[in-house]
């Protein structure tokens, strides 16, 4: 690591986002009121792209429909400078969630999806995915204006389907990677990835992780099949249901055969019948989520529900299959890229706090691009709260909304945030092209 004096870069780069911090918080309220659920991000994605343009990136460095309706561009960096040419990637996802808005803003979703998978369904940017897309766009606009000056390029990911595609489509970040790998874009590859994830702190406060920082995740689809009968007449057909009941009611015993050290979840929240009060109905379907901290847990957890699945159903004359899909990696913040930012988390950050948080069973797949290339992923506060003496967290003044988690249909963002992001993406651009944050924990591929 060098310790190059950027100080007029970072200068120049604050004035910058203050100026433009009406502009980004226009983009924000235009993607909020016009959500879009996983791999349907269509409109979001021409929003994107005209913005981009707006900014004076050219069409030549502007990637569409990639992994879906994600968005790749470049803001190509100087030539000039000692020692190898960097590329930063920065990424946010797009995507919104199936949730009815109750956030009271005056920007609030009134989308509907009749037609998505399932649905139909009300959509929300209940995650804060409208943020992420804003102050990358602002970032952008920023970097742009110092684009001759900075040694190096700047790619610009804008990922769909972060929350998960539908069953049977392919999307999300390990899907974009794909893709982007075929298309080139990974030749020379990234020299650092970096996120921002807006959630219920204290507005320019940033949080991290050293180690792993959000679990691994994946999607179970259990189908136990018997063999439809009418209701009068169940022993003629085999009765999936009794089978169901005994898989829900004893998954939960996986958690006693686990160390009680080893931090993991399995959570079946959706089942699927084919019958009907007066029939016996062939199949069911129960989805559900496993996480962990790591995934070899995944995998033991795996082993052991496909186990009683498959013998509860048989037990009952059923057959039971197990599926797994959307298996996304933990996020994991290497102590040396940690130590490599957090002298610009806290110059960002100022005078709020800076801190170490424990571990989220919450998962994020911004984890295909750090491990692939290495870097961090930062928590970025954004709500009407303050740290109390004892830590806790309590409404900053009376009448403030205090904290409301992720994916709650009353999840909001204090705009006065967005400055924060614009200025954190752009540090951080800046100071590991010019050499400033950079380590020898460069990803796995």
């Amino acid at each position: 690591m060098t310790d190059t004096d950027l100080s007029a870069y970072y200068k120049s780069i604050d004035e910058a986002a203050s100026s433009i911090a009406d502009e980004v918080i226009e983009w924000r309220h235009h993607i909020h009121k016009n959500p879009e659920l996983s791999n349907r991000e269509a409109k979001t994605e021409e929003f994107i792209i005209e913005q981009l343009k707006n900014i004076g990136i050219d069409d030549a460095d502007i990637t569409t429909g990639v992994g879906g309706h994600g968005v790749v561009a470049f803001i190509r960096g100087g030539s000039d400078g000692e020692g190898e040419k960097r590329t930063v990637l920065l990424r946010a996802d797009t995507d919104a969630l199936p949730v009815k808005e109750d956030s009271g803003e005056s920007f609030a979703s009134k989308v509907v999806d009749n037609d998505y998978p399932g649905g139909p369904f009300p959509v929300a940017h209940a995650c804060g995915h409208d943020t992420h897309v804003a102050m990358l766009l602002g970032a952008a606009k920023v970097l742009f204006g110092l684009r001759d000056s900075i040694h190096g390029d700047i790619m610009l990911v804008f990922q769909p389907a972060e929350e998960g595609p539908p069953p049977g489509e392919d999307g999300g970040a390990d899907y974009m990677v794909e893709q982007m790998q075929e298309q080139g874009f990974f030749d020379p590859k990234p020299t650092m990835a970096f996120g921002i994830h807006i959630g219920p702190g204290p507005i320019g406060t940033i949080g991290y992780s050293r180690g792993v920082q959000n679990a691994a995740s994946e999607t179970v689809k259990i189908t136990i099949t018997g063999e439809q009968v009418h209701a009068s007449t169940p022993w003629q057909g085999i009765d999936p249901m009794p089978a169901v009941g005994d898989v829900l009611s004893n998954i939960g015993q996986i958690y006693r055969q686990v160390d009680v050290k080893e931090r993991f979840s399995i959570s079946l929240g959706h089942i699927v019948d084919q019958g009907r009060f007066n029939i016996v109905g062939n199949q069911v379907e129960i989805w559900g989520t496993v996480r962990s901290v790591t995934s070899a847990v995944v995998e033991d957890v795996n082993a052991r529900i496909t186990r009683y699945v498959e013998n509860l159903a048989a037990a009952h004359g059923c057959t039971g299959k197990v599926e797994f899909f959307d298996q996304i990696p933990p996020v994991v913040n290497s102590p040396e890229w940690i130590d490599a930012v957090l002298p610009v988390y806290k110059r960002v950050a100022g005078d709020n706090p800076v801190a170490e948080l424990p571990v989220s069973m919450g998962y994020d797949d911004v984890s295909e691009f750090i491990a692939r290339f290495g870097g961090v992923y930062a928590l970025l506060g954004g709500q009407d709260v303050v740290f109390t003496e004892k830590g806790t967290l309590e409404p900053s003044k009376e009448g403030s909304r205090g904290l409301v988690p992720n994916h709650s249909p009353k999840f909001y963002v204090n705009d006065a945030a967005l400055e924060y992001g614009v200025r954190l993406h752009s540090h951080i651009a800046v100071d590991h092209l010019m050499g400033n944050v950079q380590s020898d924990e460069v990803g796995v591929e």
